[in-house]
């Protein structure tokens, strides 16, 4: 007869408790508050239906790629998320076929709501964010506060409202319809390029 060791509860509890932890690490940054806010979650409102007009008109983002693409692909995104920093480069080969609008929120710790402020005020909004992603990279937190920050405050703070709203659960999260079906699309977490574009109906990346 076979005989089956169980792991005493602790070591087993410890263990599931790590396997979770691992998950929610792979895919993207989760709301912080939303995981001190377990005890109430039965009580939550039902999630908004996601509507792009509703983010057309409510978000305030900066635009990278094709300014004038009927396409267009809506990120929220963390400024101290790691995995939103690996979704702007895996975003980059795609910008020729859609208008990317990164859209900051404040989820994740104090320095997320001043540094997603400094990206919409800066005069060049992309070459911010290049630069505050090379200092995410080297691990040197990211850009610092900018003159005329703190009138893109209350921004940030609706962007957060309305991917709240719409109750998300990580950072960064794309919405956009996909070019080919029409349909919606929303995803949640980094993806490399070939997946992106797969998932929004573009054209993947060729080799040089």
């Amino acid at each position: 007869m076979k005989t089956i060791h169980l792991l005493p509860p602790a070591l087993q509890t410890a263990l599931q408790a790590g396997l979770v932890a691992s998950l929610l690490v792979l895919g993207g940054c989760k709301d912080a508050a939303e995981k001190t806010a377990v005890a109430g979650a039965t009580a939550r409102a039902a999630p908004e239906a996601v509507s792009l007009p509703a983010i057309a008109t409510e978000a305030k983002g900066f635009t990278v790629g094709s300014a004038m693409s009927a396409r267009t692909v809506y990120v929220f995104f963390d400024p101290q998320c790691p995995h939103c920093t690996a979704l702007w480069e895996a975003a980059r080969p795609l910008k020729s076929q859609a208008k990317f609008v990164w859209i900051p929120v404040a989820l994740l710790n104090g320095s997320s709501a001043p540094q997603g402020a400094a990206l919409l005020a800066a005069s060049d909004p992309a070459a911010a964010m290049d630069a505050h992603e090379v200092s995410m990279r080297e691990r040197k937190g990211g850009i610092g506060a900018s003159a005329g920050a703190d009138s893109q405050k209350a921004a940030v703070e609706a962007n957060t409202k309305l991917f709240n709203r719409f109750q998300f659960s990580s950072v960064p999260t794309i919405v956009s319809k996909h070019a080919a079906t029409g349909e919606m699309v929303v995803r949640e977490g980094a993806m490399p390029t070939s997946t992106l574009a797969t998932a929004l109906g573009l054209q993947g990346p060729t080799a040089n």
